[in-house]
């Protein structure tokens, strides 16, 4: 099996993107430097986009989570398909947001996090030694529950990894942002508001700002972790939407308690209970002809 390589930004919650892991360089594209990706990818040991073959962009082996003495989540095997949109389902509790964070090692800022088993990313290790996680999170992108602007402008919000890590000279920096603004929808409304701080822009506006952000860095796979459950059904229907817009070019794994949500937006479905990985599957036969009697009760409303 050939497990794609990723790259990408987290947008951190703390909201420092100046030396944080949270922003990330892009790889090489219209407009940007040619090469800075490739060798940064060749020293780490992955593989170009171009190696890509198809099938899993993550896989899990065994994988055991949790903090201090208590386990999260045990014995997980799962292929994360690549360009499809997976949705992880489970009662609060359940797991969900452990393993969306340790996709790209976010848990390991995390007092007490310890794992076993294995996560792999081109066939390698995420945790083998030597890698540096600041090479891992440049290829993983992340959107969190609620929207975390930059304490910055509008522009400077889109282009903050770009800037860092000086990805395109002074006149491509707007083009970047322009591109990726329009990209979620949210150009017309900002266009002539760039230098304007976030915060004076509505919740699904600002979520919208921050998906940007992780966009314009090109990454191949997108972690959401209940992108829209603070927002209200407009800004929900506009960040679904958007979703959709993205495969193939990204592989997306989004964490959820919406069912209709998972139902609208999803090619696959996990369905985690009780630290344990109960049913995968594509979502149409886990929502209408589920394996487990247990996928089923929850699907139905009958828990969780």
């Amino acid at each position: 099996m050939n497990h794609s390589h990723v790259r990408g930004t987290v947008s951190n919650p703390a909201g420092h993107p100046q030396g944080d892991p949270s922003v990330a360089p892009a790889s090489a594209g219209p407009g940007r430097p040619p090469g800075a990706l490739g060798a940064a990818l060749k020293a780490e040991g992955l593989a170009s986009p171009q190696t890509r073959a198809g099938g899993a962009a993550i896989c899990t082996l065994g994988l055991t989570l949790g903090f201090q003495q208590r386990d999260v989540l045990c014995n997980i095997d799962l292929d994360v398909a690549q360009g499809k949109v997976t949705a992880l389902l489970g009662p609060t509790g359940s797991g969900k947001t452990t393993l969306l964070r340790t996709f790209n090692r976010m848990n390991d800022m995390v007092s007490g996090y310890r794992h076993s088993g294995d996560v792999l990313l081109d066939g390698r290790s995420i945790w083998r030694s030597g890698l540096d996680t600041m090479a891992l999170r440049r290829k993983v992108g992340m959107l969190f529950q609620r929207p975390n602007p930059f304490p910055m402008s509008i522009l400077d919000n889109v282009v903050a990894g770009v800037k860092a890590h000086r990805l395109a000279g002074r006149a491509g920096i707007r083009p970047i942002a322009e591109r990726h603004l329009r990209e979620v929808g949210l150009w017309d409304a900002v266009a002539t508001r760039l230098k304007d701080s976030p915060f004076r822009l509505s919740g699904g506006q600002q979520q919208l700002l921050c998906l940007a952000r992780a966009l314009a860095v090109d990454p191949d796979v997108l972690l959401l972790d209940e992108p829209t459950s603070s927002l209200d059904p407009v800004a929900t229907e506009s960040i679904e939407a958007l979703i959709r817009t993205l495969v193939p070019r990204l592989t997306v794994v989004i964490v959820t308690h919406n069912l209709a949500q998972a139902r609208r937006v999803s090619d696959r479905t996990v369905f985690l209970n009780r630290g344990r990985l109960v049913e995968h599957g594509d979502t149409g036969q886990v929502f209408e002809n589920p394996a487990e009697a247990e996928t089923a009760e929850y699907i139905s409303g009958r828990f969780g």
